[in-house]
């Protein structure tokens, strides 16, 4: 007789899209009794076609999986969206409990065994193992603070208007102690020393998306969602240019000298130079696939950027028209980038939601120098000068602000309050001080470091203002 066709195997559709498949075997250890159980058991289990639609159940491959059983944290990977954030308190509680409070730390987007984890550094094992098979309910290694923090912040101020957007720039710092905060379509400046409060200017149509200083403090880089570059005197309270030729919203600025650099959502830098009426002096183009929205410049000149297709760029001057080194260790977009202040060539970064990585790099080898895993999606990075740390700002889920040694990366803790995700954190002239910008339309102050020595703060507030002479 002709060989029977296999019996196809039935998907009962359960809870985050996994399936329970069900074979028509010859019963358990091939007792009869349990071969009837487990037919009637499989009968219960068979779908009915005339009932059957797309949305009740998902047919695949035993060995590929259709995208219709991607948890949300393999669709966050494919839209590459880290404005994405449960919607609701039920939708977070959900998620935690059928995808795991780490869904979105290292997973695959198709996998059936969580990835190898490496020990923890502090942990001392005679036989040196270097990695071990992840498994739900192993234990995990936390350090504890190792100096006092702040357990609330110095100063809260209201910010009505600040839009949750992960890929915008909304706070800046001046070496003037002024701080400059978008808020929707209008910017404000607020004077430190005096707590006085006053409006910079209002965008006729639009939003303003990226804010950055110059070095002196007396003038501001503002980017809108046009696409425009503007340059504004905060003393004068007046525009003085308007720089045009991106396709797409700005995503970060970043000042040298003369030069005001812009990433945008067409994926192109420009390199503005503001001493002449010609300003369009350069334009990178193809390094970046995605949104560039990460910008900053060393002391000497180094620029690293960062954009929504995972990559950082070190570009060794302004005048490089191809990257010195492309890092590509994150998973997800990387707007979070400082460099180092007392070290040269040493850049931190920090990854998105898919990612949630605190990276090290040494940027004139491309080498990665040390990684630590940060828990929630990262928004920006800052650096303690005097006690050798830097402070991330931190998103979905936990929106904390954590504080990492340098250079181990070892946690010195978190500093909790803001209810919403962090947006933005920038830092006062003498470094003691950060401020750190959220969703929930607040302000947060704190005192995190010790400030830096006076005489170095009084040569860099007293620097001429060359820039003033040369903006055409």
């Amino acid at each position: 007789s002709s060989p029977q066709p296999p019996t196809p195997t039935t998907l009962k559709q359960g809870m985050g899209g996994e399936a329970v498949r069900r074979s028509r075997s010859g019963g358990r250890g091939g007792q009869p009794g349990a071969a009837m159980q487990d037919a009637h058991v499989l009968a219960d289990l068979q779908l009915d076609n005339s009932r059957l639609n797309s949305t009740d159940c998902c047919m695949s491959d035993r060995f590929v999986p259709s995208r219709g059983t991607l948890c949300a944290s393999a669709r966050l990977k494919l839209q590459k969206d880290e404005n994405w954030a449960p919607r609701n308190e039920y939708h977070e509680v959900l998620s935690q409990n059928v995808l795991g409070k780490e869904a979105l730390t290292s997973s695959r987007l198709l996998q059936y065994r969580l990835s190898p984890q490496l020990q923890d550094p502090t942990h001392d094992n005679e036989y040196r193992v270097m990695s071990a098979c992840s498994r739900d309910g192993a234990p995990k290694f936390k350090q504890k603070p190792t100096r006092a923090l702040p357990q609330s912040a110095t100063k809260v101020l209201d910010a009505p208007g600040l839009i949750d957007d992960f890929y915008s720039h909304p706070v800046d710092w001046s070496a003037r102690n002024v701080v400059a905060v978008a808020l929707s379509e209008m910017v404000f400046l607020f004077d430190v020393p005096s707590g006085r409060t006053e409006r910079l200017l209002a965008l006729p149509s639009g939003n303003a998306t990226a804010l950055r200083w110059t070095g002196e403090g007396l003038h501001l880089g503002v980017g809108t969602s046009a696409g425009e570059v503007q340059i504004w005197d905060a003393c004068a309270q007046r525009q003085l240019r308007s720089l045009r030729g991106h396709g797409g919203r700005i995503g970060a600025l970043a000042w040298h000298d003369h030069v005001l650099s812009s990433g945008s959502a067409d994926a192109e830098i420009h390199h503005h130079d503001v001493r002449i009426r010609d300003h369009l002096v350069g334009r990178l183009s193809g390094a970046h696939a995605d949104f560039i929205c990460g910008l900053d410049y060393s002391n000497d000149g180094v620029l690293a950027s960062g954009g929504n297709d995972n990559a950082v760029c070190i570009w060794e001057s302004p005048s490089a028209r191809s990257p010195l080194h492309m890092l590509t260790d994150h998973r997800a977009a990387v707007k979070a980038l400082r460099w180092c202040p007392w070290q040269r060539r040493v850049l931190a970064t920090g990854g998105g939601s898919a990612d949630r990585q605190v990276c090290l790099w040494n940027a004139s080898s491309g080498r990665l120098l040390a990684s630590a895993d940060a828990e929630s999606q990262v928004t920006g990075v800052v650096w303690g000068q005097q006690e050798r740390e830097l402070l991330t700002a931190h998103g979905y889920s936990r929106n904390q602000l954590s504080l990492w040694k340098f250079p181990s990366l070892v946690k010195a803790g978190d500093l909790e309050g803001h209810s919403g995700r962090l947006l933005g954190l920038t830092q006062s002239p003498d470094g003691s001080l950060v401020c750190s910008s959220s969703a929930d339309e607040t302000l947060r102050f704190w005192r995190v470091f010790s400030p830096r020595s006076g005489e170095k703060r009084a040569s860099e507030r007293n620097a001429p203002n060359s820039l003033l002479r040369s903006i055409r």
